[in-house]
């Protein structure tokens, strides 16, 4: 048996992992799925202070009390921002790490250093007028057809804003998460124009990096549940 972490993304919780996690866990292992504060079912703990290093802490928390050892950690999309931190200061407990189309940060960055000057805008933007200008609801339309409309609907409902700090604090690393020995990442190829193609085209030159790629859209977790989760498990 296999321990999986699975971390998501932003707007979302763990219920996003639902579907992936089944799998796994039929398959015989052991799945925890963190949900981070301030969104989700702990939406009620949002705060202007909540950012990138609560959200970290919050699965460092999980990994000590759990007593986690030997496991596999995955992050989707903003994940790969937490995973990241997470994976650079307790990498000895790390088998695998998983980067499910997600942010794949290096040293003093922060997720929007990763996105174009009109996306960061745009959050701020939607900070300001939609969320008393520390919080970030889910852009309209950024689901559109990458799932079917029962699916979206689903997500839609269940999404909650994002803090705006866990987008603009800036990430220290000092390198131990690229010592974990077995490193995948996965690239989402539906849509061409994605900031994730920065991160696969870096993976795929380096060593000890395995890259992956899967013909479907950034919502691989709701849409493709079971070739993810054969991913995460190493198939």
């Amino acid at each position: 048996m296999t321990t999986f972490v699975l971390c998501h993304g932003a707007w979302s919780g763990g219920w996003g992992y639902r579907r992936v996690a089944e799998i796994i866990r039929a398959a015989g292992h052991d799945v925890f799925i963190p949900t981070y504060t301030g969104v989700g079912e702990r939406s009620h703990l949002a705060s202007p202070d909540v950012n990138l290093e609560t959200h970290i802490q919050d699965v460092l928390g999980l990994i000590k009390w759990e007593r986690l050892e030997e496991f596999v950690l995955v992050g989707h999309s903003y994940g790969g921002m937490v995973i990241t931190g997470v994976a650079d200061r307790e990498f000895e407990k790390i088998s695998r790490i998983v980067y499910l189309d997600a942010f794949l940060p290096k040293d003093g960055q922060c997720l929007n250093d990763l996105t174009t000057a009109a996306q960061q805008e745009h959050m701020f933007n939607l900070a300001k007028e939609q969320g008393d200008g520390w919080q970030v609801p889910r852009p309209d339309g950024s689901i559109a057809d990458t799932v079917s409309a029962e699916d979206r609907e689903w997500i839609e409902s269940l999404s909650s804003a994002q803090p705006l700090a866990t987008f603009t604090q800036k990430l220290k690393l000092a390198g131990n998460h690229l010592k974990i020995a077995d490193k995948v990442y996965v690239l989402a190829t539906e849509k061409k124009a994605t900031p994730f193609y920065q991160f696969a085209g870096w993976t795929r030159q380096q060593e000890g990096w395995q890259t992956v790629e899967l013909p479907i859209h950034h919502h691989l977790l709701q849409s493709l549940p079971e070739k993810t989760a054969e991913v995460i498990m190493g198939r």
